[in-house]
């Protein structure tokens, strides 16, 4: 009851029951098959996938769902063909197998997935997605060397830059060959007549040979493996973007400007990477003002109103038109009881909401528009 065809006898017939026995939650074994006595008849000359055929035709006579299609698809159809072939087994026989199958059953103590695919698939929902995406990788391929493992863990832009410069057969094996939340962001970020026809083209891949699958990947991976390692991971007008977010708007605008006379198209990158308070109407949904002014201090838009810049107009009517009328209206006049802020006061509180919306941005809790170029 060792060998490889008794895998049949100690497979997972259904999901585990509490044991690691892998039979159904309401197929105890003993309660299943109470009524047969048990046998000492010679089963040697029985083969595992004849064992499993008695077990299973007797769980499918007293009524008891036995899942078979949990088992891999050469055994089920093992199983199959054994229970066609069997004829009638003595009742003797039949007792003895299930005395043994029994012994098999009090001797596991716990039953583990078998394979990587069938660990994540018990796991899932309890790793989180970077690590899941990874293991999915690995269970598709060799490990990390593997073609379709470097293309699993690219950027989607490499990705789109890929599928722009190859064949449509090509961009459709290689979304076919991604998990299914990446090759669903790839297509998203996609133009919509090149999504349409990649969707298309994924109807004639099935004829594609296996042969043409591995080098469509080892290309593809290739183009990604010769980009040289990025130092940084966000672009040098991200990053300059980033660095001038939290700094006071003089010294952002004077810089801004000087960079205008060096080099015009890296300054106008740094500035669509730059979120400023001014900034807030055009990209922040109405519905999501209350949100942030959760995270707000009253003081810090207090401050603002009473500095009275004409260039905050647009953003401080915008806060105020979408709160509570009662605490637009108590902001307004606890406003006009303050002084005018001194400037580096005045900059800090406008630095200080306009990184509260990035940062409420970045962890998902609200959405901000893309602006057009």
């Amino acid at each position: 009851m060792v060998s490889m065809d008794n895998q049949l006898m100690v497979s997972n017939f259904g999901g585990d029951d509490g044991f690691g026995t892998g039979l159904p939650d309401n197929a105890r074994f003993p309660s299943a098959l109470s009524s047969i006595s048990t046998g000492n008849a010679d089963t040697s000359h029985l083969t595992g996938a004849q064992k499993a055929a008695i077990i299973v035709r007797l769980l499918v006579a007293e009524g008891v769902d036995t899942p078979i299609s949990s088992l891999p698809e050469h055994l089920q159809a093992l199983l199959t063909q054994t229970l066609g072939t069997m004829g009638l087994i003595d009742r003797k026989t039949m007792c003895a197998v299930v005395d043994e199958f029994v012994e098999i059953l009090d001797q596991i103590g716990l039953s583990f997935p078998d394979g990587l695919d069938a660990a994540l698939e018990l796991l899932d929902g309890r790793l989180d997605a970077g690590a899941t995406q990874r293991l999915r990788a690995l269970a598709r391929g060799a490990g990390q060397n593997d073609a379709w493992s470097v293309l699993e863990n690219a950027d989607i832009e490499e990705l789109q830059q890929l599928i722009a410069q190859e064949s449509l057969v090509v961009g459709a094996v290689l979304l076919s060959k991604l998990s299914t939340d990446k090759a669903a962001k790839l297509l998203m970020k996609l133009p919509s007549d090149q999504a349409k026809a990649l969707a298309i083209a994924v109807a004639h891949t099935e004829t594609v040979a296996p042969d043409t699958v591995a080098r469509v990947g080892a290309t593809l991976a290739e183009q990604i493996s010769c980009k040289p390692a990025r130092a940084f991971a966000l672009p040098p007008a991200k990053r300059m973007g980033e660095i001038l977010n939290a700094s006071p708007a003089s010294a952002r605008d004077q810089l801004l400007r000087e960079l205008d006379a060096a080099d015009k198209d890296y300054a106008n990158g740094i500035r669509k990477s730059i979120f400023t308070y001014q900034d807030i109407p055009a990209r922040l949904s109405e519905r999501d003002v209350p949100t942030l002014m959760r995270e707000l201090t009253n003081e810090d838009l207090m401050l603002i109103l009473a500095a009275g810049k004409a260039e905050d107009t647009n953003t401080n009517e915008f806060l105020l038109g979408n709160m509570s009328k009662r605490l637009a209206e108590s902001l307004r006049e606890d406003s006009t009881a303050l002084p005018a802020p001194d400037q580096d006061s005045y900059e800090a509180a406008l630095s200080r909401i306009a990184g509260t919306v990035r940062r409420l941005a970045d962890d998902g809790t609200i959405k901000l528009q893309v602006t057009k170029d």
